[in-house]
């Protein structure tokens, strides 16, 4: 299985479980690894034959972008099932990061990995 992957893909939005997060937007930062076969594009060398990454980031950005989740675990979630559902993906691990989020800490966040039923 080959990998398509996406990173630093930062994205504002409502997160969070305080007041304040509830009206003040966010930056998440997202990476993802997404499982494909690329052999067909590589062969006809047609955009139309493998995973559009720029599509799968606009989706992202509009999404997440829209969403007002109070959990990085529910984000991830929903993020995760969004991609499998809409694009041709067998698998997808996924970090949802909430930079500062912990006082000392650079990075917080989940990775979870899900698979095509």
């Amino acid at each position: 299985m080959d990998i398509i992957f996406l990173r630093d893909l930062r994205i504002d939005t409502i997160i969070g479980i305080y007041d304040w997060e509830r009206e003040t937007p966010q930056t998440v930062v997202l990476d993802l690894e997404m499982g494909a076969d690329i052999r067909r594009a590589a062969h006809s060398d047609r955009i139309e034959d493998t995973l559009n990454y720029k599509a799968v980031a606009k989706r992202l950005m509009a999404f997440v972008g829209e969403s007002r989740y109070q959990l990085v675990e529910t984000l991830a979630e929903r993020c995760a099932a969004l991609l499998l559902e809409e694009f041709d993906l067998t698998w997808v691990r996924l970090t949802v990061n909430k930079q500062g989020a912990v006082s000392g800490a650079r990075d917080v966040g989940v990775i979870i990995e899900r698979h095509r039923d």
